[in-house]
Order: structure tokens, then sequence, then C-alpha cells
């Protein structure tokens, strides 16, 4: 039993290593995902590597090709306004359940997040920027209290971040508005105001038009 355990630990760890370096670039679009580089690489076996990786096919960040094993999925600017669209409907969802049933326990926790991730941001820290972004999102959606909703945003989800994380840049006018947008998004879920929640999270998706304009072709993001 402790050893199950141990491997599926490993391949969990595994996973989060391979989901933020695809979401980062460190592992760019059409990258092969080759168990014994991996392996060496995080230390590791070659089976929690292989589970890993099957995990990141089941987010839809990789892909296998027959006769030669997984890549990392190439990016796809149709595929990106459909993931938004996805977003849009479950996300919104999600924060008019957590905007009926945050609590103080809740917002303490955003606001951390929050916290967390200016200071990332300020410090240049891509990588915790990321995980304290993430964290403040899914800890408001979590306040909605359906384990489903978060099983089916958290692929939309990755699979969005990795086009260009808007974390990248550490300053300007779309980062600051990024933050409001944020701010305001916590602010509504304290006040119970399911409306104002959902507008936010509309107003926050189609804010990444902007982070994601070269892709777009300077079109909104939920433009066709």
């Amino acid at each position: 039993m402790r050893t199950t355990s141990r491997h599926r630990t490993m391949a969990e760890a595994a996973l989060e290593e391979l989901r933020e370096a695809i979401i980062l670039g460190e592992l760019v679009p059409g990258a092969p995902l080759r168990l014994e580089d991996l392996a060496r690489s995080l230390g590791m076996s070659i089976s929690p590597i292989r589970e890993a990786v099957r995990q990141l096919e089941a987010l839809g960040l990789a892909e296998h090709v027959p006769h030669h094993g997984a890549k990392v999925v190439a990016l796809d600017v149709d595929d990106l306004r459909e993931l938004f669209e996805v977003r849009l409907a479950l996300e919104a969802l999600a924060v008019r359940g957590a905007a009926r049933r945050f609590g103080d326990e809740d917002a303490a926790r955003a606001r951390s997040s929050l916290e967390a991730w200016a200071t990332a941001r300020r410090g240049n820290d891509v990588r915790e920027a990321m995980r304290a972004h993430t964290a403040f999102h899914f800890t408001v959606y979590e306040a909605a209290g359906s384990q489903w909703l978060l099983r089916l945003i958290r692929p939309a989800w990755d699979s969005c971040e990795r086009y260009r994380p808007a974390l990248l840049s550490p300053k300007g006018d779309l980062q600051d508005r990024h933050e409001r947008l944020d701010a305001e998004l916590l602010a509504a879920c304290e006040a119970h105001d399911e409306d104002r929640a959902a507008a936010t999270l509309r107003a926050h998706l189609e804010l990444a038009g902007e982070f994601y304009a070269v892709e777009l072709g300077d079109r909104g993001i939920f433009e066709r």
C-alpha cells in the first residue's frame, strides 16, 4: 500500500511539473514527450512519467501520435476561441454559485492568493505568479461547491493559459486592469452579488482578447 501511495504522489508531482512547463512555454508546441528524457530531467522512474503524460493527454495539453509517442499539442486560434466560450459558460456558473455561498474563510483565502500574485509579479517570478493567480480563481470556483464544475473548468483553463500567460508581463495597463477585475470579482462574491460576479467574469475573459491580440488578429475573444 505504501508503494502505491508513493507512486501516486510521484505521478502527481510529475504531472504538475510538466503541466507548468507546457503552460509557461518551456515545453513548446510540438515538442516530443519522450519518457526516458522526462524521467531523467525530473529524477523519476518511467512509470510515474508515463502516468503523468496520460493525464496531460486527458487535459488536452498533449496528444498521442501512433508509432511516435506523445507530444505537446499545437496552438490553434479557433481552438482558443472555443475554449474561451466554454470557459465563459462554466466559470459564469461557478462565480454565480460562489457569490451565493461565499464565506469569510473563502474571502481570506482568495485575498491571500491575490496578494501573493501581486507580490510575485512585482518580483518577476512568473511561475509563482501563475500559481497564485490560478489559486485565486479556483478558490472562488471551489466556493460554488460543485466538484463537476471544477473538473470541467480545469482543462479549459490550462489550455487557455498556455497560449500566452497574462502573468508573463509584470506591469502595464493591461495588467493593472487585470488586477482590478480580479479584485472586483472578489468584492462581488463577498457582496453575494451574482449578476455583478458574472459580469466581472465576462469582462475578465474579454480582457484576454487584448493579451492574445496577435493570435486573435485584433478581434475580440468572443468574435467569430
